[in-house]
C-alpha cells in the first residue's frame, strides 16, 4: 500500500495501514543503507528539489542523502540566496523551478499550511519537511520507526513527549503517528507551553514532570527554544532545567528498558543532561540515521510505480 493523494502533508490525514506501509518500506530501506553499497537505482531519472525557507541541517542533509541514494537527480533550494530575497512568492518560485520539469518538492516553510498551498500551485508531488508550527511528518514517521524497531511494536507502548508541545510541529506529527498505531501518549511541560485543548486529541496531559515519568517507556524531549524565554513563556532556562529536565536522577522512574529520545538540535544541559544524552538507553543518533531511510521510504511510495532490481538483483524496497 503506498500513500493515498501523492502527497505527504501530515500524518494527521494518513491511515494507520498508510504509516505501517512507510514503516515496513523503512525497513527495507534501513538494510540498504547498512551495507557497503548503500546506493540503488529506484528513483534514477527523477529529479527532486529541496526547498527550505528555514534553516535546517538535520532534515534538510537527511533528504538530500535519501535521494541520492535512491539515484535521483536532487538540487537544493535557499531562500537567503534566491530571489525570495527580491520579493518573489512561494508560488512564483515553485512554478519557476517546475517549469524545468521537475517531479518531486520537498518544502520548510514558517507558514502552517505551506505545503499544501503548494499542491494547489504546482503538478509536482509535494512532501512537507515541516510548516510552522504546524506538522513535520517525516520527523514523526522516524520517531515511530526506531520505537517499532527497538520494542518491536508500537500499540500499547507509553510514550511521554516533554517540552515546548505548543509550538512544535514535531509532538503533533508524534502524537497522530502514535495514537493511530495504538500507542498510549502523554505530554508534559510548563502550562504556558501546552497548546489549548490539546487533551481532544486522547493525548494525557501533565504539568508535572516526576508524577509524568512514572511507567514510561519512551521519553521524546523537544528542544527549548530559547527565543521563548523572551516571550515570556518561563521564568529563566535553569527554572526550566529544574522543573523539566531530564537527568539521570529522573529516568529511575521509567519502566524498564525504557528509551531517551530527542528530535535534535539539543540544548544540552538545559532539557536533557550530556550523561542521559549519551547513555546506552538514548537512541539519538539512531533516530538520524533512521531518518535517512525513512524519507527514501516515503521518496519510494509517493514516485516509484514498480520496485526495481539493484545491482545486486535485490529488489528495493
Amino acid at each position: 500500500m503506498g500513500i493515498r493523494g501523492g502527497h505527504l502533508l501530515d500524518l494527521e490525514s494518513l491511515t494507520a495501514e498508510e504509516i505501517i506501509s512507510i514503516l515496513d518500506a523503512a525497513r527495507s530501506f534501513r538494510e540498504v543503507i547498512d551495507r557497503d553499497i548503500k546506493k540503488v537505482p529506484t528513483l534514477r531519472g527523477i529529479t527532486v528539489v529541496n526547498l527550505f525557507y528555514e534553516p535546517s541541517t538535520r532534515t534538510r542533509i537527511s533528504f538530500e542523502l535519501a535521494e541520492k541514494r535512491l539515484s535521483a537527480d536532487s538540487l537544493s533550494f535557499s531562500s537567503v540566496t534566491s530571489s525570495v530575497q527580491k520579493g518573489e512568492s512561494l508560488k512564483d518560485t515553485i512554478q519557476n523551478i517546475e517549469a524545468m520539469r521537475t517531479d518531486m518538492v520537498v518544502l520548510r516553510h514558517s507558514s502552517p499550511g505551506a505545503a499544501n498551498f503548494l499542491t494547489r500551485c504546482c503538478d509536482s508531488k509535494v512532501i512537507n519537511a515541516g510548516d510552522g508550527a504546524h506538522e513535520h511528518p517525516t520527523q514523526g514517521l522516524l520517531d515511530i520507526f526506531t520505537m517499532r524497531e527497538r520494542y518491536g511494536r508500537v500499540k500499547d507502548l507509553r510514550v511521554l513527549i516533554v517540552g515546548d508541545i505548543k509550538h512544535s510541529r514535531v509532538a503533533r506529527s508524534n502524537i497522530w503517528g502514535l495514537k493511530k498505531l495504538g500507542a498510549q501518549v502523554a505530554i508534559c511541560g510548563p502550562s504556558t507551553l501546552l497548546p489549548y485543548e490539546i487533551e481532544k486529541t486522547g493525548v494525557e496531559v501533565f504539568s508535572n514532570l516526576d508524577k509524568a515519568l512514572e511507567g514510561v517507556d519512551v521519553v521524546n524531549i523537544l528542544r527549548i527554544q530559547r527565543e521563548r524565554q523572551d516571550a515570556g513563556y518561563f521564568p529563566t532556562l535553569r527554572e526550566y532545567t529544574l522543573l523539566y529536565g531530564i537527568d539521570a536522577t529522573r529516568l529511575k522512574r521509567l519502566n524498564p528498558g525504557f528509551t531517551i529520545m530527542h528530535p535534535g538540535p539539543m540544548n544540552r544541559g538545559v532539557e536533557i543532561t550530556v550523561d542521559v544524552a549519551e547513555s546506552s538507553d538514548s537512541v539519538i543518533l539512531e533516530q538520524v540515521t533512521n531518518g535517512v531511510a525513512v524519507r527514501m521510504a516515503v521518496l519510494y511510495l509517493l514516485m516509484a510505480k514498480e520496485p526495481i532490481a539493484d545491482k545486486e538483483g535485490v529488489l528495493t524496497p
